[in-house]
């Protein structure tokens, strides 16, 4: 393993939001753990260094092998896609930006030429308007790699949940919820979990009806399609169990019961982490991680917050979080 400090390549996010204030206020807490390096555009790095009243200066540059990485100074590899900087707008111009950025950055992490990448926000909206089919980064990052198994993680603390679907409507989800793919999200989580260094990891299901069913009373979903994941997931050697009732289940998971929750939907897996990660300013700590992939990628629990951009006062907690989980990713690789 090499002892250089781990290139993490951050992308910017949707230049009118924090992503670019957040990334100037996580450098000082971040350089002495990794190199890193901004994929995004110079000229509004420059406005977040304003905003923030930040002393850090600013390299650009042209590709990542021009780099300095010298300390209080940030390398931003410059795609020149954003000319005047409207915070707090949705913009579909913004969105085909922070969209290249990504784009970029999976290239970069795939050939090796940084070790992982990290993202700030972007805006589901912007990229609409951009003409993209994407309604985030997970299938984006999927498709780009080729990976057909994976999962969203996200981290707070000793919570570490997973999901079986996210970006899609309810309905949706709930027909997607087969015993396939909760034994593939199962596998994905175990196999994640290890990557982070924890072995023979303690896995909890959640059920998809009200108490999981209540034995067919509430439902026949968690029998019929749950249970029969976790039964083949225990005989290939997996420790997993379930399903159990979300109303209690993310509670055990907060104190370090279970080393991870493989959730059935979106808001079932956010919403506990969302509220155990809470900020005194309203704002979220924690990773969001996607597993399965076969690049290290990380990025923020929050969204890009157009409503306080370009005041300098968004907290930095998460993405700082996220550059350090992708940091000891890259290591265990």
């Amino acid at each position: 393993m090499s002892t250089e400090l781990p290139i993490i390549g951050t992308t910017m996010g949707d230049p009118a939001g924090i992503g670019s204030e957040i990334i100037v206020k996580a450098y000082p807490q971040v350089s002495s753990e990794a190199r890193l390096v901004v994929l995004g555009d110079t000229a509004v790095m420059e406005n977040a260094v304003e905003a923030c009243e930040s002393t850090l200066d600013l390299h650009s540059i042209e590709d990542v092998e021009g780099a300095r990485f010298e300390e209080g100074v940030l390398d931003v590899v410059d795609f020149n896609n954003v000319n005047g900087i409207e915070r707090g707008e949705t913009l579909g111009e913004y969105g085909r930006a922070s969209f290249e950025y990504v784009e970029a950055g999976i290239d970069l992490a795939a050939e090796g030429t940084i070790d992982a990448m990290c993202n700030a926000p972007i805006n589901k909206k912007a990229l609409d308007l951009a003409g993209s089919d994407y309604a985030g980064h997970t299938n984006l990052l999927a498709d780009r790699t080729g990976t057909d198994e994976y999962s969203m993680l996200l981290i707070q603390e000793e919570m570490r949940v997973t999901h079986v679907t996210v970006h899609v409507p309810l309905e949706e989800a709930i027909e997607s919820i087969t015993t396939d793919r909760v034994l593939d999200t199962i596998r994905v989580t175990d196999e994640g979990l290890r990557g982070l260094g924890i072995d023979d990891p303690v896995i909890a299901v959640a059920g998809l009806n009200p108490h999981a069913g209540e034995g067919g009373v509430l439902g026949t979903h968690d029998a019929a399609e749950i249970e029969p994941a976790i039964e083949r997931a225990q005989e290939e050697g997996i420790d997993a169990s379930g399903p159990y009732s979300g109303d209690n289940l993310f509670n055990q998971a907060a104190v370090g019961r279970y080393d991870g929750v493989v959730a059935m939907y979106h808001d079932q897996g956010h919403i506990p982490v969302y509220v155990h990660g809470l900020l005194p300013s309203g704002g979220v700590a924690g990773v969001n991680m996607t597993i399965g992939l076969p690049i290290v990628r990380t990025s923020t629990m929050h969204g890009t917050a157009f409503d306080i951009a370009g005041t300098g006062i968004a907290d930095p907690d998460s993405i700082v979080d996220a550059i350090r989980a992708a940091v000891r990713a890259a290591r265990g690789r």
